[in-house]
């Protein structure tokens, strides 16, 4: 696979870190100061919220740096080996943890929406726990079928 393809993944993974890093710098800290202006009841339905939100920063960084390490292990040819297996297997940690954090945040946005009378806060809060519970299932399918290669290839190197 050429350089440049992976180049193009890269530069994606960077933006997105840079997203995230806009995101809990100046948006969340401005709802943050929005709530505390509110009542005491919507303060503490919407700080699980918040803290759920910053914590899923954490894996979704240790992710982004795993994608980066396996775009480089492409780079390198050496896609088909035991630490690309083991970075997907992060990936996959990953945004499982990301789906349990969302999955223990869930019934704060739905006070949140029943408080709020807003419907939709269910639905925006339903995204990022799909999207992540996705990536774990597609990063454990690669994860198998790169397992699966390496093994072939492995009897097809002692077979030579």
């Amino acid at each position: 696979m050429p350089k440049s393809s992976t180049a193009f993944l890269k530069t994606v993974i960077y933006i997105m870190g840079l997203i995230m890093i806009a995101l809990s710098v100046i948006l969340i800290p401005q709802i943050i100061i929005n709530i505390s202006d509110s009542s005491s009841m919507v303060k503490w339905i919407v700080y699980p919220i918040v803290i759920g939100v910053f914590l899923t920063t954490i894996p979704f960084y240790l992710a982004l740096y795993q994608a980066l390490k396996l775009l480089r292990l492409i780079d390198q040819k050496q896609t088909f080996s035991e630490e690309a297996v083991f970075t997907l297997k992060r990936i996959k940690q990953c945004a499982l943890t990301i789906t349990g954090i969302y999955i223990l945040t869930m019934p704060f946005i739905y006070l949140f929406a029943e408080k709020d009378d807003a419907p939709g806060a269910i639905i925006i809060g339903m995204v990022p726990l799909f999207v992540s519970f996705v990536v774990a299932v597609f990063a454990s399918l690669l994860q198998k079928l790169f397992k699966n290669a390496l093994e072939i290839k492995t009897e097809n190197d002692l077979t030579v």
